[in-house]
């Protein structure tokens, strides 16, 4: 089984939003919004669902007139697959693939390819330095941008907002903690900042340990976290390492993790 967890650049609009969801169907496990991002964040089963939502996208959105606080490439972002249980890496690395050449001649949205060759970071440094897509579109379609589809292991997406509107102090905090399992930034979203995280390795660094490094420093600095932010879901097994008594605080529960959804949708009548 494949996940795709696909990053749309639209956060705001309840009628597009809705209509992502509905192309997205039976496949989706979540969906997470953010107006001040302007971004969503679907969490997909399979790869056919993710073709749907990419075209119900770029028909409804137009880069050109997009603003938000989370850096962005294209209208369909980011496109990851992973590898769950009964898949394997090679798996998720040909649904990349055959995404991107889909996406290059269907949408004329061209993909930048991540994952063995490349890390993410590395594809949005490549896009703004107005270098090609790995899969170009032979006619790009005005308005879209581009994509980075890429194939991944499973990571945790993990915001930690401070009390104070300080964006230098998020960022140093960004900096002081950006580590090889941890990738960060330091952002403001509407009045507020935040430190964004991917916890890309998160047995090793998992949101406890996340939020306890931002808040560390924080307080360092003489400032404190006003509370944490999940985006989308976590593996059973990053919860689980978490004493139960920190759950919510952290942001966490057992029903947002992959586990809980996939076996919601095994019970569903659909």
């Amino acid at each position: 089984m494949l996940e795709c967890v696909v990053n749309i650049s639209e956060g705001r609009e309840d009628a597009t939003l809705a209509a992502l969801a509905e192309a997205a169907g039976d496949h989706l496990l979540d969906l997470h919004r953010d107006p001040d991002h302007h971004r969503s964040v679907l969490t997909l089963v399979g790869t056919a669902a993710v073709r749907e939502v990419a075209r119900v996208a770029v028909d409804r959105i137009d880069l050109r007139t997009h603003d938000g606080a989370h850096p962005r490439i294209g209208v369909v972002d980011v496109v990851p697959f992973v590898a769950l249980d009964g898949s394997t890496a090679a798996d998720a690395l040909a649904a990349r693939d055959a995404y991107a050449r889909w996406s290059a001649s269907e949408l004329g949205v061209g993909c930048y390819l991540y994952g063995p060759e490349r890390t993410l970071p590395e594809v949005r440094r490549a896009a703004a330095d107005g270098r090609s897509p790995d899969v170009p579109a032979p006619t790009p379609r005005p308005g879209a941008g581009h994509t980075a589809a890429g194939q991944r292991d499973v990571l945790v997406a993990y915001n930690v907002w401070l009390a104070d509107p300080d964006v230098e102090l998020a960022r140093s905090i960004a900096r002081d903690i950006r580590a090889a399992g941890l990738r960060t930034l330091g952002l403001v979203v509407g009045d507020r900042v935040q430190v964004s995280m991917n916890l890309v390795d998160p047995d090793r660094i998992g949101p406890a340990d996340a939020y306890d490094r931002v808040a560390a420093r924080a307080e360092a600095a003489g400032a404190a976290v006003a509370g944490a932010e999940l985006v989308g879901l976590l593996p059973r097994r990053a919860l689980d390492a978490i004493p139960r008594h920190r759950w919510s605080s952290l942001d966490l529960s057992e029903e947002r993790t992959i586990e809980a959804r996939l076996e919601a949708i095994r019970r569903s009548p659909a």
